[in-house]
């Protein structure tokens, strides 16, 4: 049997081999993390300290954009840091942590998405409900609902991990840790477990997917019985949404769904969702919003006079 304590520690490759190029991937990810963190922070705080967080919608966007910062922070310091260094080294330990935060934080974005494309469904389709559907306490046991399947996914791909034998090769052809470049490593053979994955996450991406596109179908359907100023509304907060599930989700099925075998276009997949979409979700819900625009207005120009005065 494999000792798979034999690997105490991984060599990420990275995106680049080129030192030239490294240089400037440090400069334009190093940019973009900061635009992550400062754009998706000032939407979250725009939120909170207006009346938007008490619209269902908001309150999940609050949450979204947390999300956005928790989910690239575990995967971006690391990849601007190994531009930069020689030895670009992880832990086995930080390697099944990387694995499980960046897991986690993915698919609770995954399930607010899903929350979100609801929200729009009952405030369009069923108004008269809406308060009653949408309320504050459903809103919490949703984002909790949320958070808690998102930890049995992650647990998951983690117990797999564990159980894979490492005592050859330890270079992970990637810029983090993630489970289909782990099963490339594995001493063992991996197929069945490349199938339950696919069968899962995958499947988990396609499904949720389609619920979305569905969901907005009928959406769309509903909208011709609206007032032309209620449907350039609706459409304008669909729109902004509509835009921000495709950002993320169509890399992430590819990335999941076709053979697991294809890291290297993978890696190239896996900075739409996890450095891309993060950077332009908040200028995607702000600059179409027109509750978002008032709100930021209202917020910052209160804060500015009174710091004038």
């Amino acid at each position: 049997m494999w000792d798979r304590n034999n690997i105490s520690e991984f060599i990420l490759l990275g995106l680049f081999n080129n030192k030239e190029v490294k240089e400037v991937g440090f400069v334009f990810f190093s940019l973009c993390y900061l635009v992550i963190l400062m754009g998706n922070l000032f939407i979250l705080t725009t939120i909170r300290l207006s009346q938007l967080n008490e619209q269902p919608m908001y309150f999940f966007l609050s949450y979204l954009s947390f999300m956005d910062v928790c989910f690239t922070s575990t995967v971006a310091p690391k990849l601007i840091l190994d531009l930069l260094v020689q030895r670009t080294t992880i832990s086995y330990n930080h390697c099944m942590a990387q694995l499980f935060y960046a897991h986690f934080f993915g698919a609770t974005e995954i399930f607010i998405l899903v929350a979100m494309a609801f929200d729009r469904y009952v405030a369009i389709c069923k108004p008269l409900h809406y308060m009653v559907i949408m309320s504050k306490k459903v809103c919490r046991l949703i984002v909790l609902a949320s958070c808690t399947g998102a930890f049995l996914h992650s647990i998951m791909q983690v117990l797999i991990a564990l159980q894979l034998p490492f005592c050859g090769p330890n270079k992970i052809d990637h810029y983090f840790c993630d489970v289909f470049p782990l099963l490339k490593l594995a001493c063992t053979d991996t197929f069945l477990l490349v199938i339950v994955l696919i069968g899962t996450t995958g499947m988990l991406c396609i499904l949720t997917f389609i619920s979305l596109l569905i969901s907005y179908i009928i959406i769309l359907t509903t909208l011709k019985t609206h007032s032309s100023e209620g449907r350039r509304k609706a459409l304008s907060t669909c729109g902004s949404h509509i835009t921000v599930v495709i950002m993320f989700f169509v890399p992430l099925t590819f990335t999941y769904v076709p053979t697991g075998n294809s890291v290297s276009e993978d890696k190239v997949f896996a900075l739409f969702y996890t450095v891309i979409a993060p950077m332009f979700n908040p200028f995607i819900y702000s600059l179409r919003n027109t509750d978002m625009k008032n709100a930021m207005r209202k917020v910052w120009l209160q804060k500015l006079l009174s710091k004038g005065k």
